[in-house]
């Protein structure tokens, strides 16, 4: 799938934007607080219905107005397709083809993105919640049905969580709790098994790319640590059976502290180098290095599973890499769409069908 071009009216410090792109190599550069990274945003946005710098659509509103406009034209070898994401403070509504859907889930898969920034440190520097966030952002883009799951768990969990504070105060709620145990089991077993399944992939694929990355020095290896541990997780009713006496066993914790305490919700991932935690003993470069790895896996991962190439969006990235890893990074971009963000005009793509954009206070130059 190729980006052909971009419509953005009153998106943060856009009025109005019309902007064609190459099928190939995008650099959009100048100053710091120009507007480079809100391209990269909209674009993002246009693959999985949210930001990636806020969880609050109101702020990707541009000062003063009351609502944005996004409109993203597509091309595949047989066939073209456009998004429209509108937003007015209250609703959101999005179209394929002019057509309305009911579900942000139903935008996914229509682009698939992958997102290289300076804030993905924090994937392996912060808590799981990071990393649970790339994970699913993968799964979803490749298989809708999982967004739909994750949304469900998280509706049956806040409603258990709702209950457990409930039977503190009225003991008669308790006969209710297998009930909701049962429906959280049901949906989070299915999650469990795609994030197994893709980080199993995403091991293989970063595993090769890290040690010719690191001249054979250093071996990666992305390990699933789930909440529910079982020795397989192909066997659904075997993560079921589980899941659910890991719920039993845990009850009277729960009952007391009024929250749930097993789950997808408190899924991992551990990411070492060389049998080492990569969050306590790697360095800030071993780190870096560690998610460029990751995110080209990624890129993997995706190809395999629809064939597709997805977009590479690198948000001012260029700057946080060496020489080397940049050489690297570009060996791996042949035949992939790919949109950099960079505050000076440096990044030679070898005349390789490049398109260069200056951006100046929220306006789009062609060079």
């Amino acid at each position: 799938m190729i980006v052909k071009r971009l419509k953005l009216i009153n998106f943060r410090n856009y009025e109005e934007l019309n902007i064609d792109f190459s099928d190939n190599y995008n650099l959009i550069y100048g100053d710091n607080a120009q507007g480079k990274t809100n391209i990269i945003e909209a674009l993002f946005f246009c693959a999985t219905g949210r930001s990636h710098r806020t969880t609050r659509d109101s702020e990707l509103i541009k000062l003063n107005e009351n609502n944005f406009y996004i409109k993203l034209d597509l091309e595949h070898e047989a066939y073209e397709k456009n998004i429209e994401i509108g937003y007015d403070k209250k609703h959101k509504k999005i179209k394929i083809n002019g057509s309305p859907i009911r579900k942000i889930g139903d935008l996914m898969g229509n682009l698939c993105a992958v997102m290289f920034s300076p804030e993905d440190l924090m994937i392996i520097k912060e808590g799981p919640a990071a990393r649970r966030r790339l994970i699913d952002i993968t799964i979803s883009q490749l298989r809708p049905v999982y967004f739909f799951n994750l949304q469900q768990y998280y509706k049956v969990l806040e409603q258990r969580n709702n209950l457990l504070k409930s039977i503190k105060k009225d003991k008669n709620l308790l006969d209710t709790l297998d009930v909701w145990n049962q429906n959280l089991v049901n949906i989070g077993t299915k999650i469990i098994i795609e994030r197994d399944k893709f980080i199993k992939k995403l091991n293989k694929y970063s595993y090769e790319k890290h040690l010719k990355l690191t001249n054979n020095e250093e071996e990666i290896e992305i390990v699933y640590s789930p909440s529910i541990r079982c020795e397989s997780y192909e066997n659904q009713n075997l993560v079921k059976n589980i899941f659910l006496k890991n719920l039993e066993r845990l009850k009277a914790s729960e009952l007391m502290v009024g929250t749930t305490m097993c789950g997808p919700q408190r899924d991992d991932m551990d990411i070492s180098f060389n049998a080492n935690n990569l969050k306590v003993y790697g360095s800030q470069g071993q780190q870096r290095t560690a998610i460029l790895t990751m995110k080209l896996a990624t890129i993997d991962v995706i190809q395999e599973e629809n064939g597709q190439k997805p977009i590479l969006l690198l948000d001012d990235v260029m700057s946080e890499l060496d020489e080397k890893r940049q050489g690297y990074l570009y060996e791996n971009l042949v035949k992939l769409q790919t949109f950099v963000t960079t505050t000076e005009k440096k990044v030679d793509f070898k005349n390789r069908g490049e398109k260069i954009f200056k951006v100046v206070d929220g306006r789009v130059f062609v060079e």
